[in-house]
This record gives structure tokens, sequence and C-alpha cells, in this order.
């Protein structure tokens, strides 16, 4: 017999600084850069770390994202399944307008913005969450379909 697996067992945590957190949780972001391959393929928890890219906040396609949002830090904002994880070839074009060349590209599928953000905190790297973290974030997205 297994035991009982634990919510926090099908998440991890990703912190993004803003705008970019807002440009994934309201639309065209579908495409987060890393300096690392990450191996995970599952559900993250998508948290707006606390520092703002002030220079990012005049970029045109940024811009027209987040226009007439709140920028919320410090927080649980959304959820995506993280699909894939690429790195563009030297040569090639990026795959995508959001795709910064010499990054790995996480894949984000299946985004799903919090209409209230949840207090957290974040840290470097892929993190797991708590499972009251978890739990405080699957209150919003209780349809959200787990493995």
């Amino acid at each position: 017999m297994t035991a009982p697996s634990s919510p926090s067992e099908h998440f991890r945590g990703i912190t993004i600084r803003q705008p970019w957190a807002t440009c994934i949780t309201s639309g065209p972001k579908r495409i987060e850069n890393r300096p690392r391959h990450w191996s995970w393929r599952a559900w993250l928890l998508l948290h707006a770390g606390l520092q703002i890219d002030r220079a990012a906040l005049d970029l045109p396609p940024v811009a027209r994202t987040i226009q007439g949002r709140d920028l919320p830090t410090g927080a649980v904002i959304g959820v995506a399944r993280l699909a894939g994880c690429h790195h563009d070839p030297a040569d090639a074009p990026p795959c995508d307008t959001w795709a910064e060349p010499g990054y790995w590209h996480l894949e984000l599928t299946d985004v799903h913005e919090l209409a209230r953000p949840v207090p957290a905190r974040g840290q470097l790297g892929p993190w797991r969450p708590t499972d009251e973290l978890v739990a405080r974030v699957r209150q919003q997205l209780p349809r959200l379909p787990l493995p």
C-alpha cells in the first residue's frame, strides 16, 4: 500500500519578476527564459517576485499587455503547466517573440490567472511549495486537473 501523496508533490514554484509574471498570466507570454534546463514537467505556481523590471515596463509588447492591470508582487498570481524546456540552436531565430537567445525556454501551457493573489515567499530556481500554499491556490481553481 502506498502512502497518500501530498498536494504539493504535483507542483513546483517559479518566481518571476514583474511585469513578466503578469504577461504570462494575462495572455501572450508562453515562454519563460531561464539560464538552466528544467526537467520538471507538471504544474507550476507562478509567483510574482518582489522586484519589478522597470526597463521592461516601456517595451511595447509588455506595455500593451499590462495596460490598466495591477502588478502584484510577493504573491502567487497564477498556475501553468510546464510542458517542455528547450534551447534554440545558436544560428536559429528565436522560437517565440518572448524568447531570449542564449537562454533555456520553459514552455508554458494551461495558464490560469488567480482572481486574488496569494501572498507567498518565492526563491531562486524551482521551489517546492507548502501544502498550505497549494491548498490556498486550489481554492481558487477547484477544477484544476492533477495527474
